[in-house]
């Protein structure tokens, strides 16, 4: 139901708060592993499970929000997923051991998964039809504005305090969350009471959902770390998300009270929507894990200064989007914005690919608006596209279907990028060897140059040559990382291109007061 005046204000902070919230803690993580390890007594490789088990409990549960919500009550469910959320990141906190950290990060990534499209689906009920693109740009925010800062904090915190207060800075936040949506988020406890007991529980259903997705989950997550299909595991867990995905599928096409209405397919506008909705999240979380590590690896920045190097892009996108929420709302056709947000991401690639050695922070400026414009161009239009044309029993599917998507578009372009980088750093390495001469000059001359720095800082004369050789291989790793990662912002770019033919799919056409109206009566 609509809501206007001070609850209005107070349901979209407290939504799109909970929605950054849950984003954060999908990359703050990334810039602390180092410390975790450390401080716990594993290696980085096990350690990156706290990654991978919030990001799998994360992308099971977000399909199945609109069956929770049912089967719960909206606000009942949001209410005990945001103290889920809480008291998970309480207990991340103050993990003594790796196991008990990952075990609780899978619990806050079942609550954490709730707030996403929960979120999503309370801020546009509270907002008419006809402005619900303004509400798509207000959550927009929340969408981008979360990857961009997790790295951010992440890396002052680690900089400057300790892991734990990674999670313990959720708890506030979470407890205001709490006091907030108890106040101000309507309930739908009678309104669903009816409902609520006609609801089918399909067990089988969502343990084909959590076997599969939880599988694919983990094979884009551990594929490059694992080695992937030279690892049984990942062969085994390959095999069993297609069987548990496509029981799945058929399942639900089949009952009759399907967990998610995979029916809401049939609408050409949501296909579309949800491919350029992946591509927006292989673009978004690989630019957004590839700079980090660029800058920190082959730049030497500080995680705080590779954290600050994403502020350009979402301050842009900040500014950006209530803009374009506003003219979408106006009835300008979102094709165009979409057209200019893949251009954007485009131009993102190709101009980070230019860095070299010696570049700066200001060098990835330009790049990064590019991206932030590109993000906010793509994501308003995109969340709001996605619902044209599914009628108010068919919403939270289709709200709960685009999320995953997003998130798996993320996951898939984490993992694409960490394969591809590896595979282009072999082929830079190997042609860069294969073009030094020991006899050659300029070869020779750089050998003398580092032989003499060794010399100087103490080395015995008689190691020095050893010495100067691998200095010299060392040099050429970091130039092979280096052309490595900017062929991956490359590579955004051809996703974006190949994305442009779904571009046309979209519906452009602005629906009519009266079909609103009529919309707005039936949700009610």
């Amino acid at each position: 139901m609509a809501v206007t005046g001070f609850a209005r204000i107070i349901i979209v902070l407290t939504t799109i708060s909970a929605a950054i919230m849950e984003l954060i803690d999908t990359s703050i993580v990334n810039v602390a592993l180092a410390q975790i390890s450390g401080n716990l007594g594993a290696t980085i490789e096990d350690t990156s499970w706290v990654i991978t088990s919030y990001a799998i409990a994360n992308v099971i549960i977000i399909p199945l929000t609109g069956f929770f919500a049912r089967l719960f009550g909206r606000k009942n469910y949001y209410l005990a997923s945001i103290i889920l959320f809480t008291v998970a990141s309480y207990m991340c906190g103050n993990s003594g051991s790796l196991v008990t950290l990952v075990i609780w990060r899978f619990i806050q990534g079942i609550g954490g998964g709730a707030l996403l499209s929960t979120s999503q689906a309370i801020l546009f009920d509270a907002f008419e039809p006809s402005k619900r693109p303004m509400a798509a740009g207000m959550f927009g925010m929340g969408i981008v504005l979360g990857p961009t800062i997790g790295p951010t904090l992440g890396g002052i915190i680690v900089d400057n305090y300790s892991w734990p207060l990674i999670f313990d800075i959720n708890i506030p936040f979470g407890i205001v969350a709490m006091l907030l949506t108890y106040r101000f988020v309507p309930d739908d406890t009678d309104a669903q009471l009816n409902a609520r007991k006609s609801v089918y529980i399909d067990y089988l259903g969502i343990f084909f959902l959590s076997i599969g997705i939880g599988s694919l989950q983990y094979v884009l997550e551990r594929g490059e770390t694992e080695d992937w299909f030279n690892d049984n595991w990942i062969v085994v867990l390959t095999g069993v998300a297609v069987v548990s995905l496509a029981s799945f599928i058929y399942r639900q096409l089949k009952i009759d009270q399907p967990l998610v209405n995979l029916r809401v397919f049939k609408s050409r506008n949501l296909v579309a929507s949800n491919v350029l909705t992946f591509v927006l999240g292989v673009g978004l979380f690989g630019s957004v894990f590839i700079f980090p590590v660029l800058v920190q690896r082959i730049l030497g920045y500080t995680p705080t200064d590779a954290g600050f190097g994403l502020v350009p892009g979402a301050i842009v996108a900040i500014f950006c989007m209530p803009v374009i929420g506003k003219t979408l709302q106006s009835g300008i056709p979102p094709l165009y914005y979409v057209i200019i947000g893949c251009v954007m991401f485009i131009l993102h690639g190709y101009t980070s690919s230019l860095a070299n050695p010696d570049a700066g922070l200001e060098f990835f400026t330009l790049p990064q608006v590019f991206r932030g414009v590109g993000t906010a161009c793509l994501t308003v239009p995109l969340i709001n596209q996605a619902v044209v044309g599914l009628t108010p029993q068919e919403l939270p599917s289709g709200i709960a279907l685009t999320n995953m998507i997003r998130q798996l578009g993320g996951a898939t372009g984490i993992a694409i990028m960490n394969t591809y980088v590896s595979h282009r750093y072999v082929a830079h390495r190997t042609d860069l060897v294969s073009n030094l001469q020991v006899f050659d000059p300029a070869t020779a001359e750089r050998l003398s140059m580092y032989q003499a720095g060794v010399i100087s800082r103490g080395v015995d004369a008689a190691q020095s040559g050893e010495a100067s050789y691998r200095i010299l291989d060392a040099a050429l790793s970091k130039q092979g990382f280096l052309l490595a990662y900017l062929d991956g912002f490359l590579l955004i770019s051809i996703f974006f291109i190949a994305a442009i033919p779904f571009i046309f799919l979209l519906k452009t056409n602005k629906v009519d007061k009266a079909t609103m109206q009529k919309i707005s009566e039936e949700s009610h």
